[in-house]
């Protein structure tokens, strides 16, 4: 599990009486809790989780290159004992880092789909996986000509990935640009999913496409989790958390159990969400698919919910993003919300309020030497993992330590 939060996320909502064969979002969104976040209840705790930096000591980072033989890797995660396993987008390979050496674990009858920025791209780790073995991965596919999730269990001796099941399918595509597709499993159990709008005007808004959406499942079955704002209808619609999104790239859980989105601007305003249950971002390219529109549209009806961060004029291409621990050695630095850039060639470090209001702003001088980053997340002992997006085979996996 990524960002592991410190509560466990339970929303009671209800669900709307928008029909299946109405494409336009409901007039009225479903109750939420008092913050209108998909946030946890109050803990039954005195002390609630710590979301604030414990200093204002702004750490040192010390960087270590752990494997410099990747092509691409769009995702990471620690499974444990100086082992990693990564998704390499263009290759549609999983590879295993192990003690610094790579190899690839073969995904058994697989039949992924790459063009552009469509491949073998999310990737999330069961929160049993030392018992099960069971990995989660988002990738276009040719058998349906779409961008999809599959369980898969790895054997014991981590050599192979066998099918276990296609969890959700039919993420619209077109020539593979803004095909998503960020996985997250948060505390209560529930799997995420961020996808992108398949540069389609038609996705974004449109309650019965999986395109430009935040998705919350059942990561045993593949059902609509409990509790989303139109799991009583028919349709792509039961799985659809919020809408209005262009190509989501991050998903991570703050400890007070918020989730928060990060995606991609047009030719301005990346973004930073924090994601409220049927909640609108405003994404709304128009015929043709008009990209000179506000990235958050607040003359569309109803309401459009503000980033809750923006990189302006220009985008920098902001990529994946966790939350950085709350733990003394991180100081200033923990309860962050730590995004990979791409364009830009940075690591921001972005810290918010308890009310999820943007305070700081930083890029640490030390990570500004790798290239491209795609995609940060978090080691087993709070260290942070990301990885370069430079292609040529020589992509590194990095090691972020503070001191």
């Amino acid at each position: 599990m990524r960002a592991v939060a410190a509560l466990v996320l339970t929303l009671g909502l209800g669900s709307t009486s928008a029909c299946a064969g109405d494409s336009s979002p409901a007039s009225t969104p479903p109750p939420l809790n008092p913050s209108g976040s998909a946030s946890a209840p109050p803990s039954s705790s005195s002390t609630p989780p710590a979301v604030l930096p414990t200093s204002d000591r702004v750490p040192d980072l010390d960087v270590e290159v752990v494997n410099d033989e990747l092509d691409h890797p769009w995702d990471v995660a620690d499974i444990g004992e100086d082992r990693f396993l990564v998704t390499e987008r263009e290759r549609a390979v999983v590879s295993l880092i192990d003690g610094g050496e790579r190899r690839e674990i073969p995904l058994v009858d697989n039949d992924i789909w790459v063009s552009g920025e469509t491949g073998l791209m999310g990737l999330e780790i069961d929160p049993d996986f030392a018992d099960n073995r069971r990995i989660y991965t988002c990738q276009g596919w040719n058998g349906g000509e779409d961008v999809r999730v599959i369980s898969w269990t790895l054997d014991a001796g981590l050599t192979r990935a066998t099918r276990e099941r296609t969890l959700i399918d039919g993420f619209p595509t077109t020539s593979g640009r803004h095909g998503g597709c960020r996985l997250l499993i948060t505390s209560d159990g529930a799997l995420w999913v961020g996808t992108g709008d398949a540069a389609n005007e038609e996705n974004p808004r449109n309650l019965d496409s999986l395109g430009g959406k935040t998705l919350r499942l059942d990561p045993e079955t593949g059902e609509p989790w409990p509790g989303n704002p139109w799991a009583g209808d028919e349709g792509p619609r039961r799985f659809i958390t919020s809408f209005g999104h262009r190509n989501v790239q991050g998903l991570a859980q703050r400890a007070d159990g918020t989730i928060w989105s990060v995606e991609h601007g047009p030719d301005r305003d990346d973004e930073v969400n924090e994601i409220t249950l049927g909640g609108d971002y405003g994404w709304n390219p128009g015929p043709g698919y008009d990209e000179s529109v506000p990235m958050t549209d607040q003359d569309l009806p109803g309401e459009q919910i503000e980033a809750a961060w923006s990189s302006g004029n220009p985008t920098v291409a902001t990529g994946g993003g966790t939350f950085i621990p709350v733990q003394d050695r991180w100081g200033a630095f923990g309860g962050a919300l730590a995004v990979a850039v791409l364009k830009d060639q940075e690591l921001l470090i972005l810290s918010f309020d308890e009310s999820g209001k943007l305070t700081e702003e930083r890029a640490p001088e030390a990570m500004k030497d790798y290239g491209r980053l795609r995609t940060v997340s978090l080691a087993a002992d709070g260290d942070l993992l990301l990885t370069t997006d430079n292609g040529d085979g020589e992509d590194v996996l990095l090691r972020v330590t503070p001191r």
